[in-house]
């Protein structure tokens, strides 16, 4: 018989050593800001203070997902950096505002269990053309700021891509939905399946909710293979530009 699969690797979220490098590479080599260009390294203290103290409440899509922030202004410039441009020092202020979005989406039973991040994954030619998985980094960064908050909390990669998916860019909502119709399942069993079974608690998380999709699919495979979940978190929240979802 084959050898059974390895588990999914885990990505490091950043400690304590990482904020302190992140801050002398903001010294030693400035740029400019991400969210709003102004040269005082890549996330200015106005940015932020934005993406700090944006109000977490529900998405516009989905009542059970909540977002930390609009999709608006330096949020989505932030958001943007970071996925597409490699701004990897920006996962740790962005997973804090993901971290604060798990905390509204769970209100007061938020340490009642520990917690299994779920990321909603990305498609493997788009990880191999970022050079990096930007949900499951900013997973890792929100448990670690959900940890440091007194929260057990951990990732969990459970999801993975049954088929190929079209880009949702440039999609209704109601053709989101069919693109993604079946597309995510669970992983073999294997330590986050057994996590889960034991009590732990899985939340979706994302980077962005638009129309909800994304969500509405991997919540659907989770259920499928006997680990519902009742509540999502994003760092933004966008209007859907194609109308509601169905």
């Amino acid at each position: 018989m084959p050898p059974p699969p390895a588990p999914p690797r885990r990505q490091p979220a950043p400690g304590p050593f990482a904020h302190t490098l992140t801050g002398l590479l903001d010294v030693l080599l400035p740029a400019p800001c991400a969210g709003c260009g102004a040269d005082r390294g890549q996330l200015c203290p106005d940015c932020r203070h934005v993406l700090a103290t944006a109000p977490s409440a529900p998405s516009t899509a989905l009542p059970w997902a909540h977002a930390a922030a609009p999709y608006e202004g330096p949020v989505r410039r932030l958001l943007l950096a970071h996925k597409e441009r490699g701004a990897l020092r920006l996962a740790a202020p962005l997973g804090e505002a993901l971290a604060r979005a798990v905390r509204s989406a769970l209100g007061p039973h938020a340490g009642a269990a520990p917690l299994l991040l779920v990321p909603v994954p990305s498609a493997r030619a788009a990880v191999r053309a970022r050079g990096h998985d930007p949900t499951l980094r900013l997973a890792g960064a929100a448990a670690a700021a959900l940890r440091r908050g007194g929260v057990d909390a951990r990732t969990a990669p459970l999801l993975r891509h049954a088929r190929p998916v079209a880009d949702q860019a440039g999609l209704s909502a109601a053709e989101r939905h069919r693109n993604l119709d079946g597309a995510l399942v669970v992983r073999p069993p294997g330590p986050f399946r057994r996590s889960a079974a034991a009590g732990h608690r899985p939340v979706l998380v994302d980077d962005l909710v638009t129309t909800g999709a994304s969500l509405v699919e991997a919540a659907r495979a989770l259920s499928a293979a006997g680990l519902p979940t009742r509540a999502a978190a994003t760092v933004a929240t966008a209007v859907p530009r194609h109308g509601p979802q169905p």
